[in-house]
């Protein structure tokens, strides 16, 4: 060092020595420089090493690694991790349940024999466990009323068992089990319905073999719960099958299960509506059906005899239209009255029940209703469906006792003034519910008569000062059976004609502004 010093001594001043060793300095600068811009180096730590647990740490992190797009996906979110703004939190939850498994990670720990690849497959798990947290889930068990599966994949039905198998390795291992009618929160009901389950299949297990393919989606549906009774058939079946199906315009495979030999028949007008392929009884077949997608049972509103426009796509002023076209139902509105000489009159409907909270006295109320200027109809629905659908559709004004028959309200033209007559037992929340409300929507006018105690027959059978006319609720609180037996199967209405009059009055009123 002395020698070289004494060299530059001679050699430079020492003011140009300066400047030469910070030349050498910049040169050294620029040279490292080009080797990192250039030349590239891998940085990036060892690749990790595909290890397969012996014990898995967590059952969602075995075969990670059984396919290339796995790998993909896993490497698209390390390198942009703010495509799921959870990952973070994600992987603090993966990272606990892992390290909660103390015994794997132990008896684990000889096989991970490069720390670098034991620490990048860790991360990579949790990343896969992210992944399969954000697949959309095949099932909407979330509806108040109903729980249906959507699924846009090849699908495989096997009434054998019970099963509908999804044909994808996209969607998870998760499966559900369905009973496809659409009253989930009424136990009585769903105990009648046959569960279904929806089974997505991955890898190489076991799936049986197509028998019959079919071109068009599926839907299946059940007959189960409280069909029989014609209220819970519209609102839980005909009209979740409507805002299903309606999109597909026919091109749509009905399976139905827990099929009941009336129900075909009776709203065959319907079906073919909605449909142009012939029903499949699901239950009975002995082979495997194929289709290009599925659902599993329908939609609804958690109202009754309603449907959300803003949620569906679709209105009750919708679901008439249909029905009307269906039906081949010609009156489109209710007559308008005009001042003045009415030559034509209007036409009031009386459905008046033949076994419990039926009228009395419908010869004094037609005879009244005739008074007053309507050309009065006393009919009520049989078996026949189309047939009665005329006849509510040639009429101006509906009235009835509150029961199943009033869901025929569904045929009136627009306009029209539908009458609910409430029967002593506190009915009020049902009747608003049930046909109040709806028949709004429905763009009908809604009249309300609340009898008397002593227009029930009620009063043949309890005296007033009795629960059952002072407090009807406490009857109630004893529990669906005890309020039917009493309110809804031993009463009958004896309508006190002066009384009621005004209600039929209202209701020409009504007309007169249409």
């Amino acid at each position: 060092m002395v020698k070289y010093d004494s060299i530059l001594a001679r050699s430079f001043s020492r003011h140009e020595q300066k400047k030469l060793g910070y030349g050498a300095f910049v040169c050294c600068l620029l040279i490292a420089l080009c080797f990192c811009t250039v030349l590239k180096p891998n940085l990036n730590p060892l690749p990790a090493l595909k290890l397969q647990r012996s014990m898995g740490v967590k059952h969602k992190i075995l075969a990670l690694w059984e396919t290339n797009s796995t790998q993909q996906v896993i490497k698209n979110m390390l390198e942009y991790p703010e495509i799921n703004t959870n990952t973070t939190e994600e992987f603090e939850n993966v990272y606990s349940q892992v390290a909660a498994d103390s015994d794997d990670l132990q008896q684990n720990a000889s096989t991970l024999t490069n720390p670098i690849a034991s620490s990048s497959q860790a991360e990579e798990a949790k990343i896969a466990e992210v992944v399969t947290k954000n697949l959309e889930p095949l099932c909407n068990t979330m509806e108040a009323k109903t729980e249906f599966c959507e699924i846009n994949k090849e699908v495989r039905v096997d009434a054998k068992s019970s099963s509908a198998f999804v044909v994808s390795s996209q969607i998870g291992n998760r499966s559900w089990s369905i009973r496809p009618y659409a009253r989930k929160e009424d136990e009585t009901a769903m105990s009648h319905t046959r569960a279904w389950s929806v089974k997505p299949v991955i890898g190489d297990l076991e799936i049986p073999q197509c028998n019959r393919n079919h071109r068009v989606p599926a839907i299946l549906f059940s007959n189960g719960g409280y069909t029989g009774n014609h209220f819970h058939e519209i609102t839980d079946v005909v009209i979740p099958l409507f805002i299903t199906s309606r999109k597909y315009d026919g091109e749509v495979q009905f399976l139905i299960s827990d099929i009941k030999p009336f129900w075909v028949p009776k709203y065959r007008a319907v079906l073919k509506g909605l449909s142009k392929y012939d029903i499949i009884d699901i239950d009975k077949e002995d082979v495997v059906h194929c289709f290009p997608s599925l659902t599993v049972g329908l939609k609804r509103h958690e109202k009754e005899l309603s449907i959300d426009p803003s949620k569906h796509s679709y209105s009750m002023k919708d679901f008439r239209e249909f029905l009307r076209n269906s039906y081949s139902l010609k009156k489109a509105n209710a007559i308008r009255i005009k001042d003045g000489h009415q030559r034509k009159r209007p036409r009031l409907l009386i459905i008046p029940r033949k076994r419990t909270r039926s009228f009395t006295n419908t010869g004094e109320i037609s005879k009244m209703a005739r008074r007053l200027g309507f050309k009065v109809i006393v009919a009520e629905a049989d078996i026949n469906l189309s047939k009665f659908a005329e006849v509510v559709n040639s009429c101006d004004v509906l009235m009835g006792v509150h029961g199943a028959g009033l869901t025929n309200i569904l045929f009136l033209p627009e306009n029209a003034v539908f009458i609910q007559i409430l029967p002593v037992g506190g009915f009020e929340w049902l009747a608003t519910n049930d046909f109040g409300e709806p028949s709004q929507d429905m763009n009908l006018k809604y009249l309300e008569y609340k009898i008397s105690n002593e227009e029930s027959t009620l009063i043949q059978q309890y005296p007033l000062d009795h629960a059952v006319f002072t407090d009807p609720y406490s009857i109630g609180k004893q529990g669906w059976e005890a309020f039917r037996s009493i309110f809804l199967e031993k009463q009958n209405v004896k309508l006190n004609v002066n009384r009621f009059r005004p209600t039929l009055l209202k209701a020409l009123e009504l007309l007169h502004q249409n």
